[in-house]
């Protein structure tokens, strides 16, 4: 697999000198379902800065989305790439072919980019968000070529396959109330060992997507890597203005109190100028920070969160593989009581303690979805450990809609029409009023001609769409 990736990126660098005279692209704007070959449907889109020019090289970014909405990921990084100068790329991922088919997909999409516009060789980089950051993980290790990625809200999914030999520049982009932060931290340690560069950046809010200004710092560290491994001259001016910004970060940081992350983001200043000034200063600031006796009892209540996190994790992990191995409904209502546990957390005075709230809660519902997934993909799909699952999340997700009808379509599927009713209920409770929707939902024909299910559609949404009388017998 590594040599035909290999072969086609050397194959992709060679066409640098092959620019296309007739195709003409707007700058400043997304062009979408262009062709990467003539001969496939296989389509992705770009973004060129408005200053784009061929009389410079540029670098590019790959920008991934996994649920077809390649158009709009890219939107997320029209305005950091219009200031740090990158031309954006996305291809259309199909979600039913192999990771390699995808991947073969992307490289020659990379491929084609190059045939097009003077591409940096050195500067070919890639992002994502969620799964499709996990995606973008893998870029760096299976197409040679790709130095660089970011990885908003997703840890490294290619630990196995990280080769010393080859390294690549990681930034991590994550909310403290994410579940993947502590891997993140991880990994970040994995990647110090393995002496890749590497910065793990921490923002504020409860949104799937940071702020544009953190994408664009993602960009910027690449910018200022290439600057000090002299792939690109170094512009005095820029490292100046970064560095400043930084250094307002920290202090704003520091004023607010939140002394943890002043800490962190000056370790992770350490690696973004460490070849290009002199850190002592900064470096002196940070073992003071160290000394303080406010930061002491902060890291000491993070790493008590951290330890009761990793034991919470473990525990969830063994017992829903062992209910959805066993089919045990019975423990639903242990896990209901977990998440009454959960919300404490979240709803506490502690702030470490309602960070760890919201990541296991994340956690749980990935589990969750990963094990759908999973059992979802198999030739024959085990429709009780389904049912459990779908029952599960209506626990963990107790105002999404989808998996109380996923649960009252199985169950009717089944003849369970008992637990159809109650999941019936339970759904119409929580304001659900799509009439609709329940009188078109899959498997249950019968389960909807029945008294009791339109009784219930009447008891909530006033009237039902059948009215059944039952006649009593008569001598």
């Amino acid at each position: 697999m590594k040599k035909i990736y290999s072969l086609t990126f050397l194959t992709f660098f060679c066409a640098f000198s092959l620019f296309s005279q007739q195709m003409v692209f707007q700058k400043g704007e997304i062009i979408g379902n262009l062709s990467i070959t003539d001969t496939t449907e296989n389509t992705y889109s770009i973004y060129l800065p408005k200053a784009f020019s061929m009389d410079r090289e540029w670098p590019l970014l790959m920008v991934f989305d996994t649920d077809g909405n390649e158009e709009k990921a890219l939107s997320m990084f029209m305005t950091s790439a219009e200031k740090e100068g990158y031309v954006l790329a996305a291809p259309k991922l199909v979600d039913t072919i192999s990771l390699t088919k995808n991947m073969m997909l992307t490289t020659r999409a990379i491929q084609k980019v190059a045939s097009l516009f003077p591409i940096k060789r050195e500067r070919v980089y890639a992002a994502g968000e969620g799964d499709a950051a996990q995606f973008a993980n893998l870029m760096p290790v299976l197409v040679q070529g790709v130095n660089g990625v970011i990885s908003i809200n997703a840890a490294l999914t290619n630990r196995e396959l990280m080769n010393r030999k080859t390294p690549f520049h990681f930034v991590g982009i994550v909310n403290k109330e994410d579940f993947n932060y502590p891997f993140l931290l991880t990994d970040a340690k994995l990647l110090d060992r393995y002496k890749f560069p590497n910065q793990v950046l921490l923002y504020d809010g409860t949104g799937k997507w940071p702020h544009a200004s953190y994408v664009q710092k993602g960009m910027q560290l690449f910018t200022l890597d290439a600057m000090g491994r002299k792939w690109i001259p170094k512009d005095t001016a820029y490292i100046k203005n970064a560095y400043k910004d930084d250094l307002e970060k920290v202090n704003q940081l520091k004023e607010i109190g939140d002394l943890l992350w002043a800490e962190q983001y000056m370790t992770e200043m350490m690696s973004m100028y460490g070849a290009l000034k002199n850190m002592d200063s900064l470096r002196s600031e940070q073992k003071d920070l160290r000394r303080d006796r406010a930061f002491k009892v902060m890291k000491r209540a993070e790493n008590a969160a951290f330890l009761k996190e990793s034991m919470l994790r473990e525990d969830y992990q063994y017992y829903i593989e062992d209910d959805v191995y066993t089919h045990n409904f019975n423990n639903l209502g242990w896990w209901k009581y977990q998440m009454t546990e959960i919300d404490k957390f979240i709803s506490g005075s502690k702030p470490f303690e309602k960070q760890m709230g919201h990541r296991l809660k994340g956690y749980v519902n990935a589990l969750a979805e990963d094990n759908i997934s999973l059992i979802l993909s198999d030739e024959v799909i085990d429709e009780d450990a389904l049912a459990f699952l779908y029952m599960l999340k209506t626990i963990l997700e107790p105002d999404n809609h989808e998996f109380y009808l996923h649960t009252i379509s199985l169950s009717a599927k089944n003849d369970d029409f008992g637990t159809s009713l109650f999941y019936l209920e339970e759904l119409l409770k929580t304001g659900f009023n799509d009439k609709d929707e329940l009188y078109s939902l899959e498997n249950t024909a019968l389960l909807r001609i029945t008294p009791e299910f339109n009784e219930l559609v009447s008891k909530y949404l006033e009237d039902a769409r059948y009215d059944i009388k039952i006649e009593e017998n008569r001598p």
